[in-house]
């Protein structure tokens, strides 16, 4: 199993906004982690845009996918799990655009993929891989 975790940010809301992704094996043994600055976002959009950077690294890499049964993706929005999961409708055009792009990505790797809710405290990795890049972004500005 691989096992995927995202975060998304924004500094205002909307306002600067950076995406934290980090990908293990089932041992925990990391495999990549990242973090982009996304310029101006909601924190939904760099919620969504997160777990679209996690799956298009997994498309460009499947490699790391050989022998795997299934993909975990764990995020601390409650909000976005349950929309990725069909429990809450997505009503603004621009996440359903997000949401679509997503489910090509789900389509192309050709694996099951399940999305769980995590508290905060369980994320803490991709939310600092999403502060350094905020405030790489805003040092790089000067």
């Amino acid at each position: 199993m691989i096992c995927v975790y995202t975060d998304g940010g924004a500094r205002g809301n909307p306002g600067a906004a950076a995406i934290g992704v980090f990908i293990t094996d089932e041992k925990e043994k990391v495999i990549v982690e990242f973090g982009k600055a996304i310029g101006e976002a909601t924190n939904n959009v760099a919620e969504y845009e997160a777990v679209n950077a996690a799956l298009r690294w997994l498309l460009l890499n499947k490699h790391v996918l050989w022998g795997q049964k299934e993909i975990h993706v764990f995020l601390d929005s409650l909000l976005l799990v349950s929309q990725i999961n069909r429990l809450y409708k997505v009503k603004s055009p621009n996440l359903r655009l997000l949401l679509f792009s997503l489910r090509e990505k789900e389509s192309l790797l050709s694996l099951p993929i399940r999305y769980f809710h995590i508290p905060r405290e369980k994320n803490k990795r991709a939310d600092k891989l999403v502060n350094i890049a905020l405030d790489q972004d805003v040092d790089s500005s000067f």
